[in-house]
This record gives C-alpha cells, sequence and structure tokens, in this order.
C-alpha cells in the first residue's frame, strides 16, 4: 500500500483528505507543521507529500528545499494544495518545476489523477 504524509494547518482538510485517500485505498499519515512534515518524511519515507504553502512554522517552499536537499528525502514528490493557488494558475498547468499544485477548495477526482501520474498504487 502506498503512503502519502498530508500536511496543513486546518484540521477539516486534514479530516476530509485523510479520509478520501484512504477510501481510495492509501496509507495517510498527518502533519500540521513544518518541523512535523520533515521528522515524518525522514521516519516514514511516504511515497507522496500532499503540502500546504501556509504552516505555522515553515512555509511549504521551505519544506520542500530542506526535503530535497536530504538525500533520504530528496526523491519524494510532492504535491503542494493552496489557497495561494487559483483555478485560473491551475488551468495553466498543474506542474512547475517537479512539483505539482492544485488550488482550494480542490476537486477529489483532480487530487486523485495527479497522485495517480505521480505514484502508482500497489
Amino acid at each position: 500500500m502506498k503512503k502519502i504524509l498530508i500536511v496543513d494547518d486546518e484540521p477539516d482538510i486534514l479530516l476530509v483528505l485523510g479520509e478520501r485517500l484512504r477510501a481510495a485505498g492509501f496509507a495517510v499519515s498527518e502533519a500540521k507543521t513544518g518541523k512535523e512534515t520533515i521528522a515524518l518524511a525522514k521516519a516514514e519515507s511516504p511515497d507522496l507529500i500532499i503540502l500546504d504553502i501556509v504552516l505555522p512554522d515553515l512555509d511549504g517552499g521551505e519544506v520542500a528545499q530542506v526535503l530535497s536537499a536530504d538525500h533520504a528525502t530528496a526523491s519524494i514528490p510532492i504535491i503542494f494544495l493552496t489557497g495561494l493557488y487559483t483555478k485560473e494558475d491551475e488551468e495553466k498547468g498543474h506542474q512547475v518545476k517537479e512539483h505539482y499544485f492544485l488550488a482550494k477548495p480542490f476537486d477529489s477526482k483532480d487530487l486523485l489523477a495527479i497522485i495517480n501520474k505521480t505514484i502508482r498504487k500497489e
């Protein structure tokens, strides 16, 4: 079973996203801060991280930089799920460099399509 780490400081997002991903057959762990994300990524080696940009300590961009600089976590793909990104931005293209961006509120089908492009379920 593929593991996904979801990161958001909004409990409702973690709840809804976690439920949807578990229903789709993924193992899910959750983090609410950037520092917690880095620690869990190193400890659990998830197959994918779904990362909010606005977090209470480090922002998602900083978290991605730290993870990219560490050999143990550099290959973990990241999908940024954020309210800072608009649906219009999304229509221009989901992928920026090696990361995908998806606007909040998100469509579950769009998110699952990106996840399935990024990792394949076992």
